[in-house]
């Protein structure tokens, strides 16, 4: 087990430039009428979708649209999340099993393994993957009680050598998820701070940035792709929920609702066409959806709020704060008793 440490040492300031970029939005609800509960959560480069169904009892499955439904659940689980995959059909996720211990597993060439960090604290304790790259690594995270009420602590794992290597985040109190990792080693994710507040983050060749969605009381990066987009969800004042995408080569955000989930959208994951998918609604009554971009959109905000999409006001600052590269040693996220949200 390999532990790395963040430490922060200084703090910038970027701007947010007016950025419009218009999507086709295509409703995805599950093959069952009488289900009512879908998320779609990663996508690959040749539109394969990975997600789950069932509140009550998560279900999960595989997409190729429009409804080529193929189920994937980790044998003889009580539920599964299907929530990565890569452009060679490796999936992970989650499993629960007859148990009630939640572990993370990942599916190549047919065969399943599950994945937990291996926690002298605790015999059996709460694992989830997240992402899914090319190169066999995930990102995912740990928490030292079966049941997730202590703070949750991210890590990326290597799938050849079986090696975990743990991030560190100063500050975050309330402990972190590593969410996203792309093929160049890129991660994303949230981490939660003393007064309990969701800031989302990136890390990128050493170098870690917190990602504030402007004048929002909470933001969750949740995937990225390899040309530098961040995806992932924010809150308004008014504690309305939307999706957002963040480009970082330009510093611009962009949220996103789908016309049918004002306020309830969540965008969880993007490919490399920049091709999003996520779901709305409140549960247990959410509806996936597949956001497909028209290219950029130089039309004013009353066309791009048509088409789900509001543009953030102009020239609002992001907070960010770069770290040294990482480096060995550190310790868990301290302690706290304030719970980590988990999808």
């Amino acid at each position: 087990m390999k532990r790395l440490t963040l430490s922060l040492c200084f703090a910038l300031l970027l701007c947010t430039s007016l950025f419009a970029q218009s999507y086709s939005f295509q409703k995805v609800v599950y093959r069952d009428p009488n289900v009512s509960f879908t998320q779609l959560l990663g996508i690959n480069n040749n539109n394969v979708i990975a997600g789950y169904h069932n509140f009550q009892q998560n279900q999960g499955f595989t997409l190729v649209l429009p409804n080529a439904f193929t189920t994937e659940n980790f044998p003889n689980s009580a539920m599964t999340q299907v929530v990565g995959i890569n452009n060679s059909g490796t999936t992970d996720g989650f499993y629960v099993d007859n148990s009630g211990i939640t572990h993370g597993f990942f599916k190549s060439n047919g065969q399943f393994k599950t994945v937990d960090f291996p926690n002298p604290q605790i015999a059996t304790s709460f694992n989830q993957l997240l992402s899914q790259n090319d190169y066999y690594e995930a990102a995912g995270y740990y928490s030292n009680s079966i049941n997730n009420t202590t703070p949750d602590i991210p890590y990326v794992y290597d799938e050849v050598g079986g090696v975990f290597h743990v991030l560190t985040i100063p500050g975050a109190v309330g402990g972190a998820q590593a969410t996203g990792i792309n093929n160049s080693g890129m991660v994303c994710g949230f981490w939660i701070d003393a007064n309990n507040v969701n800031h989302g983050y990136i890390i990128n060749r050493g170098i870690f940035m917190t990602l504030d969605y402007p004048d929002s009381t909470f933001t969750q990066a949740l995937g990225l792709n390899n040309r530098g987009q961040v995806v992932g969800s924010w809150m308004d004042a008014g504690g309305q929920t939307h999706g957002f995408v963040y480009t970082i080569g330009t510093a611009k955000f962009v949220s996103i609702d789908e016309p049918n989930g004002v306020g309830t959208t969540l965008v969880n994951g993007i490919n490399d066409a920049g091709t999003l998918v996520g779901f709305f609604g409140t549960a247990p009554i959410n509806t996936g959806f597949v956001a497909i971009p028209n290219g950029a959109d130089a039309a004013s905000g009353r066309e791009a709020q048509a088409s789900g999409i509001t543009v953030p006001p102009s020239n609002p600052p992001v907070a960010v704060r770069g770290v040294h590269p990482l480096t060995s040693g550190g310790g868990n996220v301290p302690p706290s008793t304030s719970p980590v949200a988990v999808r």
